[in-house]
């Protein structure tokens, strides 16, 4: 069993997938012969051949309008946009499209694609390039969008969801692509698209995240364990569909949420979630539900990109102010 990162994870999955199922196609700006901007398909042209990981012209509009149709043709097509700031282009395709397919059709075309794409801050990059615009796609019925937090769950959610029926949205956090090794046995085994993941177990509060702020969260909990409060961590990887009963059985453990996430904190995955409990589990809840997330402006620039994002410090701030409510 190999210690892989997340981005050699990602590797793993599609050439799992590409090895064991001829339908499955890889296509995508430099994904060929240089194996992806951030390496994520590297080695696989050479491997499968270019007719299986195929080069495309810069041209997101169009990477996504073959995609659909490879998809409804009886294709398993995963395509990748550069970076999630440059899937806005792909957008009238995933929406009007691909999400629509097996409604349009009542049934009769299904839509199995996966548009993979590196998003989030932290990597120094310019404008586009550090968008994390998940809550866009999660409001749109008919689509499904991930978000792994590990190299684990990165390789086993990947192969769920290129089997997927239906059309996934991947997104992974770039900046955590080399962050740590796992062990990652190369067996094919998916894991569920539609689960909340216990991180760590714990009995005051639960910390719910997704994606990179996974690391920031864990540090928060280790901060918090030496304070003599136990952080119950939460890593809900699926953003559509939304696993609220493991939220809920958490929080009826705990009695206080704060839900950290790096995209803007109007009308978000964390306002949702934030929402449900309010709704759902108002009799559980010790404290009000608080948000630790980034702010709404435009995801600024290198020299200030690590303030917008939130910090082990701010989500500490939070977990104090529901702890002192008793």
């Amino acid at each position: 069993m190999a210690k892989v990162t997340m981005v050699e994870a990602v590797t793993m999955a599609l050439a799992h997938e590409l090895e064991h199922d001829k339908d499955v196609v890889v296509l995508g700006e430099d994904v060929g012969i240089n194996g992806g901007v951030f390496r994520a398909t590297n080695g696989l042209a050479q491997k499968f051949g270019e007719d299986r990981v195929i080069d495309t012209p810069l041209a997101e509009a169009m990477i996504a309008g073959m995609t659909v149709g490879m998809a409804t043709q009886g294709m398993k097509p995963v395509a990748e946009a550069q970076f999630m700031g440059f899937i806005f282009p792909m957008f009238e395709h995933i929406v009007c499209h691909a999400a629509r397919m097996r409604n349009r059709t009542r049934g009769r075309l299904t839509c199995p694609l996966v548009i993979r794409a590196p998003y989030g801050g932290g990597i120094h990059a310019p404008e586009h390039h550090s968008e994390s615009i998940e809550s866009m796609f999660a409001h749109t019925p008919g689509i499904k969008v991930v978000i792994p937090s590990s190299p684990s769950r990165a390789y086993g959610l990947l192969l769920a969801a290129i089997r997927s029926p239906d059309p996934v949205l991947f997104f992974e956090p770039k900046r955590i692509y080399h962050l740590n090794k796992e062990e990652v046995e190369d067996d094919g085994e998916e894991y569920p698209l539609d689960m909340c993941f216990v991180i760590r177990e714990g009995t005051d509060v639960t910390l719910v995240t997704w994606g990179a702020m996974m690391k920031e969260t864990l540090a928060a909990a280790d901060k918090l364990a030496e304070q003599g409060i136990s952080a119950e961590v939460i890593d809900v990887a699926s953003i559509s569909p939304l696993d609220m009963e493991t939220i809920h059985e958490s929080v009826a453990k705990t009695g206080r949420c704060v839900i950290i996430q790096e995209a803007a904190k109007h009308c978000s995955v964390s306002s949702e979630i934030a929402a449900n409990l309010a709704d759902q589990g108002i009799y559980d809840l010790l404290a009000p539900v608080k948000r630790v997330t980034g702010y709404d402006t435009i995801m600024p620039l290198f020299k200030m990109e690590m303030k917008y994002m939130p910090s082990v410090d701010r989500i500490l701030q939070k977990v104090n102010q529901v702890m002192e409510v008793s």
